[in-house]
């Protein structure tokens, strides 16, 4: 019997969510480490995608394979073990068919960035302090980023893939300049390694006028070649909603909503 797992993390102190041989405080670790004591047996997640050192995720779904229905509260049981910096929002049978990753119809990632200092934001925000942009240059960069279809100029290991086509659906700057806060959203078919905050790490640039927009396009077009590719940081990045054609998730995460008022 297969379930999807409904939750969510921060990833401030995980070294992302993949399984790793030379670390044990990755997500997936922790999560079947938990049901492995629960069950008393061996008991693998799979994920819905990666996500990066520090990187959070408001919306993650995973999927498991049982022998047999839960006789207790699953849900209950996870949070009562799991550490308090994630939190599992629904268990859901569904069919035996039916995967977490590869059933994804779609992925949406918020990139939060503010520019006033402010202790409340730090560790969900990335502060670049008194930061001066030009906003209209970015949105004519997310625009650029609307129209490309293959993301390989903007992926951290691109040879790692059979190819790096990506299909946007969304792509927005959503900004408060009173607050000296922005948002970067973006909605795709598939993500490539580090392909965000490479996305975002470029959008600073254009607006603090260190890349023009013109040099960012030939980028895009792979008429040009930038050495030195450095993506912004992880803590202000969310994997924020996954979609599924047959499945209808409720977006819980009270923190996701709040960091998005003022930038809707």
């Amino acid at each position: 019997m297969r379930y999807f797992i409904h939750l969510a993390y921060k990833g401030t102190n995980y070294s992302g969510w993949q399984r790793q041989e030379n670390t044990a405080d990755t997500i997936q670790q922790i999560i079947e480490g938990k049901l492995s004591l629960i069950y008393k047996k061996k008991v693998t997640a799979y994920g819905c995608g990666r996500t990066d050192a520090g990187v959070h995720a408001s919306q993650y779904v995973l999927h498991i394979d049982l022998d047999e229905a839960p006789s207790l509260d699953l849900k209950f049981l996870l949070n009562k073990n799991l550490p308090e910096d994630i939190a599992v929002y629904a268990v859901l049978e569904v069919a035996d068919d039916q995967h977490s990753r590869y059933d994804a119809s779609s992925r949406t990632y918020d990139y939060f960035v503010h520019w006033k200092k402010d202790p409340f934001l730090i560790g969900y925000s990335t502060l670049y302090d008194d930061l001066s942009l030009d906003f209209d240059l970015m949105r004519e960069a997310v625009a650029l980023l609307s129209s490309t279809k293959d993301f390989r100029p903007l992926c951290k290991q691109p040879d790692l893939y059979n190819n790096t086509l990506c299909r946007i659906t969304n792509c927005a700057l959503f900004v408060d300049e009173q607050r000296g806060r922005l948002r970067f959203t973006i909605t795709s078919n598939r993500f490539l390694r580090g392909m965000v905050r490479l996305c975002v790490s470029f959008l600073l640039q254009v607006g603090t006028r260190k890349i023009s927009l013109e040099k960012f396009s030939q980028l895009l077009r792979q008429e040009i070649e930038l050495n030195h590719k450095r993506p912004a940081l992880p803590n202000g990045l969310f994997l924020s909603r996954i979609t599924y054609p047959f499945l209808e998730l409720e977006d819980s995460s009270n923190l996701i909503k709040m960091l998005k008022l003022g930038l809707e």
